[in-house]
């Protein structure tokens, strides 16, 4: 068995005057590999592409936002100015803050085209842990998101000169052997995206179950990972446990007062003018 896991970070990737990060390159593949697969479904209802293309345009601009605000509010303590919170290109996201933001702003925007969101949300509840699987491979490669010392044999072993974004995505205490949560996450991630593939049509039966059970699961998965996560804590717990456990216990709790509410037939539609008149359901 392996004592470690050990490889040397791609932290950058230098194409002429600029430099890439695989970070953000795998997460927004991930946001196009969940987006392509949720227009599959969509189309398959006989739903329109332009409304629904619209809301991912806004959703993905909100995510953004939202994954640079709630980082800096968890981290204000690290900025001497508020300039330096627009500094997007030297890092600090927060996933849970963009998945907020994004749904948010999906909401709004979905809300002002006459869509059905919680219909919509429910769709696309697959493809959410898929595109949060396919960016954290972009954390892996750049070995982001690192926990405390470990002696678990998969663990990751640090560089002998981490130099946070240069050598390694995160601090880390040269050569030991510390968590490397963002694996852990891309595959919990990849197995709730298989739970939700395979329960979408049982779930769909009532409307936003499918969407509770995903913000229910994925809470629950943040809440437990980041007890090995290195990162600011208040009160015992990290911001993104906060979160995830506000989240988590307020989908669990409207999913058990919603259970004894009768199903409402989500199947898919016979015909394009009952697919319509489903997206457009208020």
């Amino acid at each position: 068995m392996l004592s470690a896991i050990s490889y040397s970070p791609l932290v950058k990737i230098d194409l002429g005057p600029l430099s890439v990060s695989p970070h953000g390159i795998f997460t927004a593949v991930g946001f196009l590999v969940g987006a392509w697969f949720f227009l599959r479904d969509t189309r398959r209802r006989g739903i329109d592409d332009e409304p629904v293309i619209e809301v991912l345009m806004r959703a993905a601009i909100g995510a953004i936002v939202g994954a640079r605000l709630v980082y800096v509010v968890n981290h204000l303590d690290r900025y001497a100015s508020p300039v330096e919170w627009l500094k997007v290109w030297e890092g600090g996201i927060s996933l849970l803050g963009g998945l907020t933001g994004g749904v948010l702003v999906g909401w709004w925007a979905g809300r002002r085209r006459g869509l059905d969101v919680v219909g919509l949300l429910d769709l696309a509840c697959p493809w959410f842990p898929l595109g949060i699987a396919v960016g954290r491979i972009g954390d892996v490669i750049i070995a982001d998101h690192l926990g405390p010392t470990t002696s678990m044999p998969f663990g990751f072993e640090c560089p002998s000169n981490p130099d946070v974004g240069v050598t390694v995505g995160s601090p880390c205490p040269p050569g030991e052997v510390v968590h490397l949560t963002a694996a852990y996450d891309m595959l919990a991630a990849a197995a709730i995206f298989v739970v939700m593939y395979l329960l979408r049509r049982r779930l769909s039966e009532r409307r936003g179950q499918a969407a509770l059970a995903l913000v229910a699961l994925y809470g629950l998965n943040r809440f437990t990972l980041d007890f090995v996560r290195a990162d600011d804590r208040r009160l015992g717990l990290t911001g993104s446990q906060w979160t995830a456990l506000v989240a988590f216990t307020v989908a669990t709790t409207v999913l058990v007062i919603r259970w004894k509410r009768p199903p409402e037939d989500l199947s898919p539609p016979d015909s394009v003018d009952q697919a319509d008149d489903i997206a457009r359901r208020p």
